[in-house]
C-alpha cells in the first residue's frame, strides 16, 4: 500500500495531545511533543553529518527510550533501521556494522569499550551517537542528547516512499546473521491486515489514521518485556508508535519480573510483548511467588512469537489475570504472520497449534499444497507482504524465497502437520537451529569456536530441552589425542569468541561417531546421546 512509516509517523505526532506519554523508561517521561520536535532534530541532524537519504543506522542499545526514539528519527529522515544484539562481542558487532554498510552507529556508553575496540576498522561509519547518562561522550562521537535538543523540531518536508527501509538482522543458516530487508510499504499492509483481521476495519488514509488517534487522545501503553534488538520486540514498539501509543521499557540487563510487572501497574500498561516461555514463566512465578502484589487490571493483551509459548504457562497467567488475551504469533523475521493462536480464560489453544492465516500454505517436498488431515508434514510457506530478501545474499534470498505456482513465497523452514480442521501443528525448524531463551543459535558457529580450543579435533552442537532455556545449548566434542577433558575451559574459550547466549551450557566429551561415514555431521545421533548422558527423555 502507499503509505511509510515516516509520513504516519508525521501524520500521528500532529494529532496527538503534545502531553500524552511517548516513552517511559523509570522515572524518565518523553511526551509526544517533546518526542516529535527530537525525532525531527535527529533526523535533520545525521542527514547534515554525513548520512544520506536511504544510509543504514546501527542501533547498539538496550531497551531505552533512544532505541525507538532514534528508529523513529530514521522513519522521518528516510534512513534505514540496522539492528545489533547489545550482547555480541567485538568482533561481532563488527561483522554487523559492516556487512550493513552502517554510516551511522548509535550506541550506549555501557559499550564505548566494544566500540573502542573496533572504531579503526570502522571505516564506512561516519557518525557515531553515544547515549549517556552523565553527558561524557568518547571523543569520536557526538552526544545523542545534544543532537535531540538542538534545532527547531520542524517536520523535514521531504518526500518519502512506501520503499523505504527497514532491516532486521536475524541468524542465517551459516551462523552469521542475514539483514532481512522490509518495505515500510510493505510493512503498513502486514498491519493494516492484522487490524481487520483482529477489529474487523483498517483505517484508509493516514489522515483517518491521525483523526481516530486525535479522537482518542493517545494510543496504546506497551511495554516490550523482549529486547527491541529482536524482531519482536522492534515490530511491537513500532506498531505502538503508529498507533499514537506509549512505549514503557524497563532495564534489561537480565529478566526481571518484578520490574517488568512494577511498571505494568505504575504505567497503567495495556500490552506486553514477550518471547514465549523463556519470558513467560519467570513472569508467571512472580505472580505465584506474591499473588494480589500487583494491579494488573490495566493489561489486556500479552502477545509473544519467536519461541514456543505452552498451555501450562497460559493457564497459570490467565489464573493471576483474567481479563488478559493471550496472542501466540507464528512468524519469522522473514515471514511475519503465518499463523496465530488467541487463548481467553473462555476458550484454550493448545501448545504449538496455531490457524494458517490467509496467506499461508504447508507444502510438501515438490511444492504441492498439503490438504487438511493427511497426517503429513510439511514446509510453511508465507505469500505476500514479503520482504526484498537478505541483504547482500542473492543466493539465500533464492533460497528461501521462491515462486510456487504463480506466487512469490518465504519459506523460512519450518515444518508443520496439517489437520483435519485446518490448522497447523508446529513441528519446529527444519534446520538444526537452536531456540534458546528467544535467541537463535546454530550450531555451525559454536561448532568452529570449539575447535579452535587446542584439545578439540571435533565437536558438535544440539539443543536439548530445558525448562529454564526452552533449548540448551549443549557441546559434544571428540578430544585431540593426547588431550585432557576440561569442561569449564572449553566454555570459557567459546564465551572470548561469542555472544554469552552462544556459549553451551554443558560440554561433552562424545561416547558416538560425530559423524556420518560420508563425512556429514550425524545430529541426530549426537542429540540423542546427549540427552541420555544429561538425563532427558527422547
Amino acid at each position: 500500500m502507499p503509505w511509510n512509516y515516516g509520513d504516519i509517523y508525521d501524520a500521528v505526532a500532529a494529532e496527538i495531545r503534545p502531553d500524552a506519554p511517548a516513552f517511559v523508561h523509570g522515572d524518565r517521561t518523553i511526551t509526544w511533543g517533546q518526542a516529535n520536535r527530537r525525532t525531527n532534530n535527529l533526523a535533520r541532524a545525521m542527514l547534515t553529518n554525513g548520512a544520506a537519504v536511504g544510509d543504514k543506522v546501527a542501533f547498539y542499545l538496550r531497551n531505552c527510550p533512544e532505541y525507538s526514539e532514534g528508529t523513529a528519527a530514521c522513519f522521518r529522515g528516510r534512513l534505514v533501521h540496522v539492528n545489533i544484539n547489545y550482547r555480541y562481542k567485538p568482533e561481532e558487532v563488527l561483522y554487523i556494522l559492516d556487512n550493513s554498510d552502517a554510516t551511522v552507529l548509535i550506541f550506549g556508553s555501557e559499550f564505548r569499550g566494544a566500540v573502542d575496540a573496533i572504531k579503526d576498522q570502522l571505516t564506512k561509519v561516519k557518525l557515531f551517537i553515544e547515549v549517556t547518562p552523565d553527558g561524557e561522550t568518547a571523543p569520536y562521537a557526538v552526544n545523542y542528547e545534544t543532537l535531540a535538543e538542538t534545532g527547531d523540531g520542524a517536520n523535514l518536508g521531504i518526500k518519502r516512499s512506501p520503499s523505504d527501509m527497514l532491516f532486521i538482522y536475524t541468524g542465517g543458516t551459516t551462523g552469521m546473521p542475514k539483514g532481512v530487508m522490509w518495505e515500510t510499504g510493505e510493512l503498513c499492509t502486514l498491519w493494516h491486515e492484522r487490524l481487520r483481521r483482529t477489529l474487523g476495519a483498517a483505517p484508509e488514509t493516514m489522515q483517518a489514521q491521525a483523526a481516530a488517534i486525535k479522537a482518542v487522545g493517545q494510543g496504546p501503553v506497551t511495554l516490550p518485556a523482549c529486547p527491541i534488538m529482536h524482531g519482536t520486540g522492534v515490530i511491537s514498539a513500532i506498531t505502538s508508535m503508529l498507533s499514537g501509543g506509549c512505549i514503557v521499557t524497563v532495564d534489561n540487563h537480565s529478566l526481571d519480573a518484578d520490574a517488568i510487572w512494577t511498571a505494568v501497574e505504575k504505567n497503567k500498561v495495556q500490552g506486553i510483548a514477550i518471547v514465549g516461555d523463556p519470558f513467560a514463566k519467570p513472569l508467571l512465578k512472580a505472580l505465584d511467588d506474591a499473588p494480589g502484589k500487583y494491579d494488573l487490571s490495566s493489561l489486556l493483551t500479552m502477545t509473544s512469537s519467536g519461541a514456543m509459548w505452552s498451555v501450562e504457562v497460559k493457564r497459570g497467567l490467565l489464573k493471576h489475570i483474567p481479563q488478559l488475551t493471550l496472542a501466540d504469533s507464528f512468524a519469522s523475521t522473514e515471514a511475519m504472520g503465518m499463523g496465530a493462536s488467541t487463548m481467553t480464560k473462555d476458550g484454550e489453544a493448545q501448545t504449538a497449534a496455531f490457524q494458517l492465516l490467509e496467506n499461508a500454505i504447508v507444502i510438501d517436498e515438490n511444492d504441492t499444497p498439503i490438504p487438511p488431515g493427511t497426517g503429513k508434514a510439511g514446509m510453511v510457506a508465507l505469500g505476500g507482504p514479503l520482504p526484498r530478501g537478505y541483504y547482500k545474499d542473492p543466493e539465500k534470498t533464492a533460497r528461501t524465497f521462491r515462486t510456487v505456482g504463480n506466487r512469490r513465497y518465504s519459506i523460512p523452514g519450518d515444518f508443520a502437520r496439517v489437520e483435519a480442521d485446518g490448522t497447523i501443528t508446529l513441528l519446529g525448524r527444519g534446520s538444526n537451529c537452536i531456540n534458546t531463551a528467544g535467541e537463535k543459535v546454530y550450531p555451525e558457529e559454536v561448532e568452529e569456536a570449539l575447535k579452535t580450543h587446542p584439545s578439540v579435533e571435533d565437536a558438535l552442537v544440539v539443543g536439548v530441552p530445558d525448562d529454564t532455556w526452552g533449548q540448551a545449548v549443549t557441546g559434544v566434542v571428540k578430544l585431540a589425542p593426547g588431550a585432557e577433558f576440561d569442561e569449564a575451559a572449553l566454555r570459557a574459550h567459546v564465551r572470548e569468541h561469542l555472544a554469552g547466549y552462544k556459549t553451551p551450557k554443558r560440554v561433552l566429551v562424545s561416547g558416538v561417531n560425530l559423524r556420518a561415514p560420508n563425512g556429514k555431521a550425524d545430529y541426530k545421533s549426537v542429540s540423542n546421546f546427549a540427552r541420555g548422558e544429561l538425563g532427558i527423555a527422547s
